[in-house]
C-alpha cells in the first residue's frame, strides 16, 4: 500500500489560512517526508503555524519555504522549532533500531532562500543550529538538519558571523548555500574562519556574492586547513587573477577538494596560469569549471601544459573562454597524451573549422575522452568533415554536442555518415 510522502504546493498563493490547515495535518501525519511551499508569499504568521507543527512532527525531512515573505520574526519561529525538532533515544533495544529509524526522520533539509531574513533572523537560525541534533544512543546513525539554503538573504556581516559561530559547534550540517548573500570581506572572513575547524561541511555554495579577490583569499586560507570540503562553488564573484592565485596556492596543499567551480569570474590568462601550476601537484581535484572567464589562447596554453601530465582531473569546463583556434590547438595537443580527462566542454569558444580540425586530430589517438561539447563554435562543413573522419577511428567518445554551429544540415549529414561506422557515439 502506497502513502503520500511528497506534497508540492509551490506557487499557489495558498495564504495563511490554508497554511494553518496544512500545519494542523503535519501534527498527526506519519508519512509525509517532503513538503514544498515555496512561492506562496507565506509571511511570519503563516510560518509560525508550520513551525509549531515541526515541534511535534518527526517525519518531515525536507521543507521548502523559499520565495516567501518571511523576515526575522519568521526566522525566529523556525529557529525555535529547530531547537525542539530533535529526538533523544536512550536504551532503545537495538533489535528494533533499524525498523524504528526507517520511519524516524527529523528535519534535515531546510530551504529559506529569497526571503527577507536579515542579520537578526540569521542569528536565530544559527543559534538553533548549535543545539539541533538527534542523539541515538547505541544506534548506527543519526538524522538531523544537514542542508541550509539562505540564497539571496541579505543577512550581512552580522548574519555571516552568526552562521559562522553555528558552524563551529554544529556537527551535522553538510551543505551550506549562501548564494547572493553579498557580504563584505569581513563577512566572508567570518565564514572562512569557521571552515578552518568545521569537520562536517562538505559542500559550500557561495555564488553571486561579490566576494572579490579578498574574499577568495579568505576562502583559500580556510581550504589550506579544512579537511572535509569536497565541493566549492564561487561562481560570479568578481574574482580576478589575484584571487585565483590565492585559490591555486591552497590547492597545492588541500587533499580533499574534488570539485571547484569558478565560472563567470575575471581570472583571465594569468589566473588560468596560477590554477594550472597548482594542478601539477594537486592530486584530488577531479572537476574544474572555468567557463565564462576570458582567458583566451594564452590561458588555454597554460591549462594544456598541465593536462599533459595531470592524472587526476576528469572534467574540464572552458565554455565561452574565447580560446579561439589557437587555444583549441593547445588543448588538442594535450589530449594526445592526457590519459584521465573524460569530459571536456569547449562550447561558445570561437574555435571555428581550424580549431575543430585540431580537436578532431587529437580524437584519432585519444583513448579516454568520452564527452565532448563543441556547440556554437562557428564550425562549418570543413570542420564537421574533420570530426566525422575522426569518429570513424575513435572508439571511446560516447557523447558529442555540436548544436548551434554553421551549416547544421551539412554537419548532421557528415556526422551521420560517420556514426554508421561508429555506433558508440551519441549526438546531443
Amino acid at each position: 500500500m502506497q502513502t503520500l510522502i511528497t506534497l508540492d504546493l509551490g506557487g499557489n498563493r495558498v495564504g495563511d489560512k490554508a497554511v494553518q490547515h496544512i500545519a494542523g495535518a503535519l501534527r498527526t501525519n506519519t508519512t509525509l517526508t517532503t513538503l514544498r511551499l515555496e512561492g506562496n508569499a507565506i509571511d511570519d504568521k503563516g510560518v509560525q503555524h508550520i513551525a509549531d507543527a515541526l515541534r511535534t512532527n518527526t517525519i518531515l525531512g525536507t521543507l521548502h519555504l523559499s520565495w516567501s515573505t518571511i523576515d526575522d520574526e519568521g526566522a525566529q519561529h523556525i529557529a525555535d522549532a529547530l531547537r525542539i525538532n530533535t529526538v533523544i533515544l536512550i536504551s532503545f533495544p537495538r533489535i528494533y533500531s533499524n525498523q524504528f529509524l526507517s520511519h524516524l526522520q527529523t528535519l534535515n533539509t531546510l530551504h529559506l532562500y529569497s526571503n527577507r531574513i536579515g542579520g537578526e533572523g540569521a542569528q536565530h537560525i544559527a543559534d538553533a543550529l548549535r543545539t539541533n541534533t538527534v542523539i541515538l544512543i547505541s544506534f548506527p546513525e543519526d538524522k538531523t538538519l544537514t542542508t541550509v539554503r539562505l540564497r539571496w538573504s541579505k543577512i550581512g556581516d552580522k548574519g555571516a558571523q552568526h552562521i559562522a559561530d553555528a558552524l563551529r559547534m554544529n556537527r551535522t550540517l553538510i551543505t551550506l548555500d549562501l548564494e547572493g548573500m553579498e557580504p563584505s570581506a569581513e563577512g566572508v572572513q567570518h565564514i572562512a574562519d569557521a571552515l578552518r575547524t568545521n569537520t562536517t561541511l562538505t559542500i559550500l555554495h557561495f555564488n553571486w556574492s561579490k566576494i572579490g579577490d579578498k574574499g577568495a583569499q579568505h576562502i583559500a586560507d580556510a581550504l589550506r586547513i579544512n579537511t572535509t570540503l569536497t565541493i566549492v562553488d564561487l561562481i560570479c564573484n568578481g574574482i580576478g587573477a589575484e584571487g585565483a592565485q590565492h585559490i591555486a596556492n591552497a590547492l597545492r596543499t588541500n587533499t580533499t577538494l574534488t570539485s571547484l567551480h569558478l565560472q563567470s569570474n575575471e581570472i583571465g590568462a594569468e589566473g588560468a596560469q596560477h590554477l594550472g601550476e597548482a594542478l601539477r601537484t594537486n592530486t584530488t581535484l577531479t572537476t574544474l569549471n572555468l567557463s565564462w572567464n576570458k582567458m583566451g589562447a594564452e590561458g588555454a596554453a597554460h591549462l594544456a601544459d598541465v593536462l599533459r601530465t595531470n592524472t587526476t582531473l576528469t572534467t574540464l569546463h572552458l565554455v565561452c573562454t574565447e580560446i579561439g583556434t589557437e587555444g583549441a590547438e593547445h588543448i588538442a595537443d594535450a589530449l594526445r597524451t592526457n590519459t584521465t580527462l573524460t569530459t571536456l566542454h569547449l562550447g561558445w569558444s570561437k574555435i571555428g573549422d581550424k580549431g575543430a580540425q585540431h580537436i578532431a586530430d587529437a580524437l584519432r589517438t585519444n583513448t579516454t575522452l568520452s564527452t565532448l561539447n563543441l556547440e556554437c563554435n562557428g564550425i562549418g562543413g570543413d570542420g564537421a568533415q574533420h570530426i566525422a573522419d575522426a569518429l570513424r577511428i575513435n572508439t571511446t567518445l560516447t557523447t558529442l554536442k555540436l548544436t548551434y554551429n554553421e551549416k547544421d544540415g551539412e554537419i548532421a549529414q557528415r556526422i551521420d555518415e560517420a556514426l554508421r561506422m561508429n555506433t558508440g557515439v551519441k549526438m546531443v
